[in-house]
């Protein structure tokens, strides 16, 4: 059973505020988001995900045909992209916004998410409940948790090597995997109020990986490990590689700030901490503007193809508080120079203290 959509939008919220003065709720900017934004289309969601998944399906009939690597490296992009579109869609119906029927939006969500190896409902319990309820919130949000200065100088060397290779310009995957995947889902136990329904999904995803390796060596023979790890194992690293990197540049860059405890509040984390990227023509066959990331942690029940125009609404309204912007690779090296450590009282990145 997937948490309510709007879980994090409809907590409570302090009246407006007056004039010249932020906000500290979501009230506000809920209220400029057209109601044109929470249409949903059935048959539009649908064919996104028939057509991500007509991706997916041609990216693995290419694998499994050669061995080239000439033709392996596009097919296996192919493939990546195609997981991580299906992810996206797995993501919306994980917050109810892809359909109007819930149960269109339990069972669609967890088909997507299978090739991306994501345990449906503890993503939904890590995703929903924390990370939007608690975005950019110091000791609360887990996705992309800067350490401080101090917390930095405690680590073992091991430690601080793996810190610079997964906050460095290539490590977003490293991260993601570790962090995300392995520690909050695959080794995360699950508190008991829903432990029945994570486990049923683990098992889900547990017979999916399973039967795929089955399926594999059915196939090729002794071989199938090899053919097991080209159309299923490499897509899925390459998945990691690129939703790092998503969520990496939603929440980091030398302009956003993570919050303490007691100075954070909604309005901070969810409009002022969250970016809208655009990305360059083409770029939506895959992403499905999850990028546009803004108003979907303004209100999670909007559905992805609706997000530019909320944000439109959203940055016409607080043009001084939205971080907007187009995809950029120089932005992005930038950000992965000068975000190393964070002071949660100053609000300002650093990079690693001279040795």
């Amino acid at each position: 059973m997937t948490a309510p959509a709007s879980n994090a939008a409809q907590k409570s919220d302090v009246s407006s505020p007056t004039p010249g003065e932020k906000p500290t709720g979501l009230k506000p900017v809920l209220a400029v988001i057209p109601e044109s934004c929470y249409e949903r289309s059935t048959a539009r969601g649908m064919f996104l995900i028939g057509r991500d998944f007509l991706f997916y399906g041609l990216a693995l009939w290419g694998l499994a045909s050669t061995n080239n690597i000439l033709f392996l490296v596009p097919l296996w992009l192919l493939a990546g992209a195609a997981v991580s579109g299906l992810f996206v869609m797995g993501h919306d119906a994980a917050h109810g916004a892809l359909f109007d029927s819930k149960k269109l939006n339990d069972v669609m969500g967890r088909i997507t998410m299978l090739p991306s190896w994501h345990i449906t409902e503890q993503w939904v319990y890590g995703h929903n409940r924390v990370h939007h309820g608690f975005t950019l919130r110091e000791g609360m949000d887990f996705v992309w948790h800067p350490l401080t200065v101090e917390q930095y100088n405690e680590l073992s060397p091991l430690r601080r090597l793996r810190h610079k290779l997964e906050w460095g310009p290539l490590g977003s995957g490293a991260y993601y995997f570790r962090e995300v995947w392995l520690n909050k889902m695959v080794l995360f136990k699950p508190p008991e109020r829903w432990a029945k329904p994570m486990n049923r999904d683990r098992l889900l995803v547990a017979g999916f990986v399973l039967a795929t390796f089955v399926a594999s060596l059915a196939f090729a023979g002794f071989g199938g490990i090899w053919m097991w790890v080209k159309l299923f194992v490499i897509p899925f690293l390459l998945f990691c590689q690129a939703i790092g990197w998503v969520v990496y540049v939603h929440h980091i860059a030398p302009e956003i700030r993570w919050w303490s405890r007691r100075e954070w509040n909604r309005f901070r984390g969810q409009v002022e901490g969250t970016t809208v990227l655009w990305g360059p023509p083409g770029w939506e066959l895959f992403f499905h503007w999850i990028m546009v990331h803004l108003p979907h942690h303004v209100d999670m029940r909007i559905p992805c193809y609706r997000l530019p125009e909320a944000a439109r609404a959203i940055q016409k309204a607080y043009p001084d508080d939205v971080v907007e912007r187009k995809i950029s690779v120089k932005d992005y090296f930038r950000s992965t120079r000068e975000c190393k450590l964070h002071d949660f009282q100053t609000g300002t990145w650093s990079r690693y203290p001279v040795a």
